[in-house]
């Protein structure tokens, strides 16, 4: 794993651990914690990452507080702890 994506996974792990079990956090808001000047370019980078810990069974990815077939996504999603 690449260093930017280890920062990423962690950034997520962390902030899904403060937030705690029964909430969750956007995509947006750990790209505009990591790259506060251009974290739009970042969006699908970050989500990558996040499917990827989903794979590893560390996060569950979810929209409108349901989980989500990650090979379907289609607009916004939420990460939560697992």
């Amino acid at each position: 794993m690449k260093i930017q994506q280890q920062t990423i996974s962690r950034a997520i792990l962390l902030t899904a651990a403060q937030r705690g079990a029964e909430k969750s956090t956007c995509p947006s808001e750990i790209a505009r914690l990591l790259f506060p000047n251009d974290w739009r370019k970042h969006m699908k980078e970050v989500v990558d990452v996040a499917i990827d810990l989903q794979h590893q069974g560390k996060v569950l990815i979810t929209q409108k507080g349901l989980p989500v077939d990650i090979n379907k996504i289609k607009g916004p999603i939420r990460i939560k702890l697992s």
